[in-house]
């Protein structure tokens, strides 16, 4: 037994580390950075190339992820599996290609997958998901709605690697049945896409606190586990949305939690008096960039010194009280004075710019919704407040300004004229 895997927490991550060359320190950081990215990293996936070097240090990311967040790392030839914790039930991103009727279409899918071998026909596979959605008693018809949602949710697999059109395509179809296709599954890969405790549970709320809590010890250590995956996976934690122990924890190590997570994967955490914001420098992380070059991005941005200039003072935590039409007039007003700004499209309802820009501050962890018309402002939004080097000029009507005429004040020729 290694004096690395004798240790506990933090201290055998910093031995794994220190126990390599410098190369191969970073080439290990590299890969744990690319494993939270893509938790499911396959040969032919995105950063696919790195798989070789994954599975050459798998025992050191093993080691890493487990003593750090208590996360199980799978690592084999043709793809690495990492299990991350789910998110509870205060979700705020998700896959953008699924609606809600499409993530019921893929665990239905899933379920479908696991009894029809390794190669089906898409007509027999989707007779056997409506099948499972019969004896879910989840209720399904065939209509358009119900065909894209299944179409996403196979299209999904398809970019996961679970499934492969061998001959034919996973498409939308306009008749009574799909257009045949060949399906070749990935056993082996579909046995691990899975990370929560199915069989354990027995309701969908159950599976979601189950799942936040995937590899989760007990004591000190669960303690810093917890704090520790808020830290990697959210943009910001404050201290009044943990629980005391884990306040705690995080306010007396603090210090210590920033050396690690910079060291270990490459983040950089800005601690303050409310919690702490961490951002990666090189943004490979950041799963949404903000700011943004979108209409409802940077209105999103501008908005934010209005938002946070409140005459009363601010929560116990923080958080500053807006109600939804204080941001509605914020986002009228920028709009207005600016128009050509602006992309037409986006501001055509303001109502619905007004969504937009709330879903994306709620999604960046900036804004919190407490009910239908108000909404707490995280006080980490000051550190986006942006700072112009000077006011832009609104658009107007008003004659250009006479150019000023200045009289040359001397001449090549004053030596020679002398």
């Amino acid at each position: 037994m290694t004096t690395a895997t004798r240790q506990r927490g933090a201290a055998a991550a910093v031995a794994v580390l220190d126990g390599l060359s410098d190369i191969d320190a970073a080439n290990v950081v590299r890969c744990a950075r690319t494993l939270l990215r893509r938790p499911l990293l396959r040969v032919d996936s995105h950063d696919g190339d790195l798989l070789p070097l994954v599975f050459r240090h798998r025992v050191a990311l093993q080691e890493l992820f487990s003593s750090l967040l208590g996360y199980r790392l799978v690592v084999q030839r043709k793809f690495a599996r990492l299990y991350k914790s789910g998110p509870g039930p205060q979700v705020t991103r998700g896959e953008q290609s699924l609606t809600p009727r499409g993530y019921a279409y893929l665990a239905l899918s899933m379920a479908a997958l696991i009894g029809v071998g390794r190669q089906v026909l898409l007509s027999r596979l989707v007779a056997e998901v409506r099948a499972a959605a019969v004896e879910a008693g989840i209720e399904v018809s065939d209509g358009l709605p119900d065909r894209r949602a299944l179409t996403a949710a196979l299209r999904h697999l398809v970019a996961l690697g679970v499934i492969t059109e061998t001959e034919g395509s996973v498409a939308p179809w306009t008749g009574e049945a799909p257009s045949e296709a060949l399906i070749t599954v990935d056993t082996d890969l579909l046995g691990h896409l899975l990370a929560g405790p199915i069989g354990e549970v027995e309701t969908p709320e159950e599976l979601i606190t189950a799942s936040a809590c995937t590899g989760m010890v007990g004591g000190e250590r669960g303690i810093e586990h917890a704090v520790r995956r808020r830290l990697v996976e959210d943009p910001v934690v404050l201290h009044a949305d943990l629980p005391d122990a884990q306040r705690v924890w995080l306010q007396r190590n603090h210090k210590r939690e920033s050396l690690l997570l910079e060291r270990c994967f490459g983040l950089v955490a800005e601690v303050r008096l409310e919690g702490v914001a961490v951002t990666d420098p090189e943004e490979y992380l950041t799963d949404l960039g903000f700011p943004g070059m979108g209409t409802v991005a940077r209105v999103a941005l501008l908005s934010l010194p209005e938002l946070l200039e409140q005459d009363e003072e601010p929560r116990a935590d923080g958080r500053i009280e807006v109600s939804r039409l204080r941001v509605r007039e914020v986002c009228v007003n920028l709009v207005e004075s600016y128009p050509s700004a602006w992309s037409k499209q986006a501001t055509e309802d303001v109502d619905e710019l007004v969504d937009g820009v709330l879903e994306l501050l709620a999604a960046l962890s900036l804004a919190v919704q407490r009910d239908e018309g108000t909404w707490l402002i995280s006080p980490a939004a000051h550190r986006w407040v942006p700072d112009p080097d000077a006011s832009p000029g609104r658009d107007s009507a008003d004659e250009t300004p006479e150019p000023v005429v200045q009289t040359p004040s001397w001449s090549l020729f004053d030596e020679e004229s002398k």
